[in-house]
């Protein structure tokens, strides 16, 4: 079975950095886009950006120039660098990726279990 596992979370001080990486694992045949994610109570999960399997990267506004995403098509991994963090960006980030399982016809979108990022002021 396909799963996707966070890891880096935490808190840390406004102006600070945290690394988020996340790993797919299970019976893989190919893996597409993947992502980041993010959500805070009462409201609609985010885009915070995403990385297609060439490395070709978008991000949200909000976060340009002060977060990058890469990826390690080998180990197939995700990881989401985010510096100068603002309290804001507290949030619970989700790793999304499009996964071709072994032996599938079509991609699954897969979601990691969220990882939390609290930054104080």
């Amino acid at each position: 079975q396909v799963q996707l596992v966070e890891s880096g979370g935490g808190l840390v001080q406004a102006g600070g950095s945290l690394r988020l990486s996340c790993r797919a694992s299970g019976f893989i045949s190919s893996i597409n886009a993947m992502g980041w994610y993010r959500q805070v109570p009462g409201k609609q999960r985010e885009l915070v950006g995403t990385i297609t399997h060439g490395g070709r990267t978008n991000y949200a506004e909000s976060v340009k120039g002060r977060f990058t995403i890469s990826r390690d098509n080998a180990l197939n991994t995700v990881n989401l660098q985010m510096n100068s963090l603002k309290p804001e960006d507290t949030a619970v980030y989700y790793c999304n990726a499009d996964i071709l399982g072994a032996g599938a016809v079509r991609l699954i979108d897969y979601w990691g279990q969220g990882t939390q990022v609290t930054v104080s002021p």
